[in-house]
This record gives structure tokens, sequence and C-alpha cells, in this order.
């Protein structure tokens, strides 16, 4: 067995880094937060190829003395800590004083530093960590601290760093996470020399939500309540402005962005029987709570923390939101379809009948003017319809049995529900006196539609008949000594997505006349502009659009342009947390999205044939068992189970 050493302070560093420093918006994150912790009031970010090989953050706050200076880039060195008892207390952003020492250990820093009240500051070059050049230099209260050419000793870790496009929008959101935990702080971010983001720092949340997120966000419910010594504050968007994922969902814990699933539970619990399967609320929401009561010395990143009490901090989010939403009215405004101009119809007003041959001829006449399927479809009517006086019931059932024999023409007669049907009774014809009458015939009932039979193409296979449709999502197909239920929506997003699937080459798509604006957050963002060659293949044409915002120009042709900007959120949602390192399954996981929004959906009217079609599939296919989602997509019901039921057997 080797023997063991200590390891060198440059390793260690190392070490510490691959802990604290992932990619730049970890720097950029830890030196948000020494300014914060510095008191600032105005800080400016600017960085160039997304941070790799500038990234400068200036800050007005206390600056620091030349020993102090020089202190601060050894590991464990801080001001914020002096006691172990600290520890159970900690109030400050930064705190365990391995970030700038980490840092350093991987590029190469310049820092300038003034306190306030001194007449010149301090100036250092450090390269992995070793200072490298100190002197005197004038500049402004503050620190300023320059990384250039971040892990250019790290090869390793150089290598799993993503593109410039997606570092840069990985550090905007980082900027935009301490804009919304400090709204107290002016900062302004610059990316290759672009204004992206600035903040007024007054302290108003919603102002630093408008600025981050746009004027769709900032109109959300407003959230304010205290619960046993915890205070929630924030923004959560009503039930109708729920979202694909859970992207926009931000919490911060004594103005600490953190990652919670207890919170996420709390939040999401509020909006039971609110929401729509698959969407999810939007929010902002800083919860306030004794320092003592939160342990946020649980990860090195400070992204999690641990609750003393657990059922308090659900309880406070949980009641909290759910009383911003119950007294925030939440109507959704009403949208009309846009119908194209060919199709739009004159409206017809009442006018004097015209004199013609067919407005003259008889009344008793006009089932000759019917189709085959518009005499089948009245006849049917009939039955709905409020019943008509005995005579004119029996005069009507006459003329449907007499004209039934004959081939009905175009043209038939509008009828408005509700509306009594009186037909005047034909003449009799003459007949010889010795010739009993002839009964007169009963009312006939109107036919019923037979059910949908359709022969299977395999003669090994018994027939099958369509039933019906049950609640308008679920079709009841017969077969032999078996009844099955299919989920039309399950069904149809399947073999839509068996048929993209199994096509190889680009999916058709349709440009749009008008683009759509997408705004989502910078990472989403990011991985959808880094994979605009796999989307293209999918039917998408997207361009960046500003800040945060894609441009949809083009979509598949199976999709509607209704869904469209909720399919692209969801596409990027799939890109963040799906696995990304294999081409093939990206596109599955894209085609889902797809899919699912092409496909019909549940409680909608759908026609005879559609269902027909669907049923053709499943019945003649033993793949399609589950939709893309693990949903099954027909269940059986036997004959034997059935009587059980009713105890027949």
């Amino acid at each position: 067995m080797p023997s063991i050493i200590q390891l060198p302070t440059h390793i260690a560093n190392l070490i510490a880094a691959g802990e604290v420093v992932e990619r730049p918006a970890s720097v950029v994150k830890e030196l948000l937060e020494n300014a914060v912790d510095a008191g600032a009031s105005k800080i400016t970010v600017e960085i160039r190829d997304g941070g790799m090989t500038f990234l400068r953050v200036t800050d007005n706050g206390c600056g620091m003395a030349p020993q102090d200076a020089r202190t601060a880039f050894l590991r464990h060195a801080t001001s914020k800590l002096r006691t172990a008892e600290d520890l159970a207390a900690i109030s400050t952003m930064g705190f365990r004083g391995e970030a700038l020492a980490a840092i350093a250990s991987v590029s190469r820093i310049d820092l300038m530093t003034k306190p306030a009240g001194s007449l010149s500051g301090t100036s250092l070059h450090l390269d992995a960590g070793e200072i490298t050049e100190e002197s005197e230099t004038g500049c402004p209260e503050g620190t300023t601290i320059i990384v250039r050419d971040l892990f250019y000793n790290t090869p390793a870790r150089m290598k799993f760093m993503k593109s410039d496009s997606v570092e840069g929008s990985r550090v905007t959101a980082a900027v935009q996470l301490q804009a919304l935990a400090h709204p107290q702080v002016s900062i302004s971010f610059l990316r290759d020399g672009k204004q992206v983001l600035s903040t007024p720092g007054g302290g108003s949340l919603q102002s630093a939500v408008y600025c981050v997120y746009g004027r769709e966000f900032a109109d959300m419910a407003q959230v304010q309540s205290k619960w046993d010594g915890y205070q929630l504050t924030g923004y959560v968007s009503r039930p109708t402005q729920a979202r694909p994922s859970r992207n926009l969902q931000t919490f911060f814990v004594n103005n600490r962005p953190v990652k919670s699933r207890l919170l996420i539970s709390a939040l999401e619990e509020a909006y039971r029987n609110q929401l729509m399967v698959g969407k999810f609320p939007a929010c902002v929401l800083h919860l306030e709570l004794p320092a003592t009561a939160v342990d946020v010395n649980v990860h090195p990143a400070k992204t999690e923390v641990k609750f003393l009490n657990e059922k308090t901090a659900f309880d406070c989010v949980h009641y909290g939101v759910l009383a911003a939403l119950n007294k925030t009215p939440d109507r959704p405004n009403l949208r009309f379809t846009q119908t194209a101009k060919a199709e739009v119809q004159p409206a017809q007003t009442p006018a004097q009948p015209e004199k013609s041959a067919k407005a003259a001829a008889p009344r008793q006449d006009f089932y000759r003017t019917m189709t085959p399927a518009e005499f089948k479809t009245f006849s049917a009517a009939l039955s709905d319809a409020p019943k008509p006086r005995q005579e004119a019931a029996a005069a009507t059932a006459r003329l449907v049995q007499q004209e039934a024999k004959e081939p009905p023409v175009l043209h038939s007669p509008v009828m408005l529900p509700g509306m009594e049907i009186t037909i005047p009774r034909p003449p009799e014809p003459v007949t010889p006196q010795a010739a009993p009458p002839k009964p007169e015939p009963k009312p006939m009932a109107a036919p019923v539609p037979e059910p949908v039979q359709e022969k299977m193409e395999l003669p090994s296979q018994p027939q099958w008949r369509m039933v019906g449709e049950l609640y308008r999502s679920y079709i009841l197909v017969e077969q032999g000594e078996e009844a099955f239920l299919i989920d039309k929506h399950a069904a149809h997003e399947r073999i839509l997505f068996e048929k993209l699937k199994s096509n190889q080459e680009a999916i058709s798509g349709q440009q749009l006349l008008s683009p759509i604006p997408v705004r989502l957050n910078p990472t989403a963002a990011a991985e959808l502009l880094a994979n605009k060659d796999m989307l293209e293949e999918l039917g998408f044409e997207i361009e960046e659009f500003g800040e945060n915002t894609v441009l949809l120009r083009q979509i598949p042709m199976d999709l509607s342009p209704d869904d469209a900007a909720q399919a692209v959120e969801s596409l990027s949602a799939d890109l963040l947390n799906g696995r990304r390192e294999h081409k093939d399954t990206v596109r599955d996981e894209l085609l889902h999205t797809v899919a699912c929004k092409a496909a019909i959906k549940a409680g909608w009217v759908s026609d005879e044939q559609e269902l027909l079609a669907i049923v053709k599939e499943v019945m003649k296919r033993d793949d399609l068992k589950y939709c893309p989602h693990g949903r099954p997509i027909c269940v059986s019901l036997s004959k034997k189970q059935l009587e059980k039921q009713f105890k027949r057997t």
C-alpha cells in the first residue's frame, strides 16, 4: 500500500476548485455574493466569450486594505466567521473562505480595490493562485476583479465546457438570480459589449421581476404572509398563466437562491385542482426565517439548504401562496380563433324568398333536395326535435316513408334548434269505392345509424366493430367476447410519434406569416439555439431575438401555431433535463413533444371517421401498447367479467 502524504497546497486548491468552480457562471455567482456582502449598492458584470476568456465584476462596496487583499486569496480566509458558534447563524452570502482561492487556482486574476477614505488602492496580479505582481494604484472606492483564461491549467475541466453561447447564457441566468435575490442592489450585465440587464436597485421586487422576465411575468399574483416567525413575499403566476415546465420557479431563503424539493412541493400543493395535467406554476418567492432555523452549509456551492422545521417552512409557502391565489381574480381573456379571409362568409340577413321554381315547389317536396347523408342526419334529428301535433306527425311519417324510396338531390333547408316541423298533408289519391281504405301507417321512428363495422385484413382475426365513444375520450370497440376501451389521445399520440420517428429525413415544416416570439429563461434559450440543426430536422426554424427570447419562423406541419410556443418551451425543458449525449435520445424527446401537441385531445368532439382511423391502427397493430409517456393506449373488458358484474355467472 502506498504511503500516506499530505497534498500540496496547489493540488488541494484544484480539488476545492472542482467543488466550487464548475463553470464561468459559478465564478460570477461567488463574486456577486462577495460584492453584496461588501455592502455594494451598484454592481457591474461584464463577460466575453461566455466568460471563459474575460470576466469582470465591479462593485462600490467597502473595498479592502492591502493586507486584506493579499489574505483574501488564501484558503479558508474569510471576514464573516470568527467562532464555531457563528456557523449556527450564518447571515452572509459567502462564508466558507474557499471561493477566491479556488477561482485563482484555475485562472489568471487582476484585483483592484480601495477602501473608503483611502487616498490610493491596491493592485494584485495572480497566476494559478500565486501573487506575481503587487502595486499601489489609483482606482474608485470598491473592488474590481478580472478573471481571465478560466481553466487554462486544467485541460480536463476545459473539455467539459459548452459553447460560448451556452456558457454565456448560464452566466446570464446566474446574474438574473442575484438580481432577483437582491432587488435593493442595482445590477448591470454586459455580454460581449452589449448590455442585456439593468435593474434599478430601489428595493422593489416587482421592478426586478419586470427587468428579468419582462412584462408578461410582472403581472403575477403578489404573495405576502407570515407564519410562526417565517415571512413569505414574492409573486406567483395565476393558474391560467401556468407553464409547461418548472424552469421559471425561483426560490430564495434569506436572500440566497436555493433548490428545494420541499418548497416546490409546497408551491404546487397550493395549486392542487387548479392546474391542467402537465402544467406548472411560475414563481419568485423569498422566504425569510431566523438564521438559526436553516443550515446553508450542506453543499459546497451553497445551493441547497436544510430546514430545522420542515413542516413550518412547508406550511408557510403552501398557505401563503394559497391565500394569494384565493384573493386574486383569475379570469382568462376571451380569445377568438382567426379565420382566413377566404373562409369568411357574409352574414345572412332575413330577406324575402326568391321567386323561383324551387321556392314555389310544394313544402312536401323538400326531401328531394337532400343528399343521402343529409337525409340520414335530418331523420335522426326528427327524433330529438320537439314533437309536432299528432296529425302533423302522421303526415311526416308518411312522407319519410315515401321519399326514402327516391334518390335525393342537393340543397336542404336550414333546421334551427327547437323548430317544429309541420308539413301539409298531400292530396289523397282517388281510388275506386270498392277498394277497402288503406290503413294509415303509424309514425315511423327515426332510423338509428348502424355501428361502424370493419373487417380485419387478416382472416385469422375475428371481426370488430366500433360501438361509439365515451366521455369524448375513450373509443369503445367490440371484438368477439372482448370489449376494448381505447384512449384516443394516447393512441393518436403514439401513431404520430411512430410516423415521425420512422421518417429519418427532415420533417416538413410550415412557414409562419407572423413569427412567434417565445420568452424563456437564459439557459433554456441557449439550449435551443445550441441545437438549431436538430430542431431544423424536426421542422422548426428558430433564431435569437433579444435576450431570453427566440423567434419561431417555421414549425412542423402537424403542429398548430397555437401550440407552438408551449411545444418549444417543453422542448427546451427536455433538452435541459434529459440525456443529451445521444442524438437519437434527444430526437425522441423532441418527437414526444411534437406528437403530444399535434394529437387530438381528450374532451374534443371528434369526427366518426377520425375515431375509425384510430381504431383501425390500434386493432391491426400489436406494437401500439403505450403512448410515448408510458400511459396505456387500450384496456380490455371480457364478456365474462361484465357478466360477473351483473351477477349472470
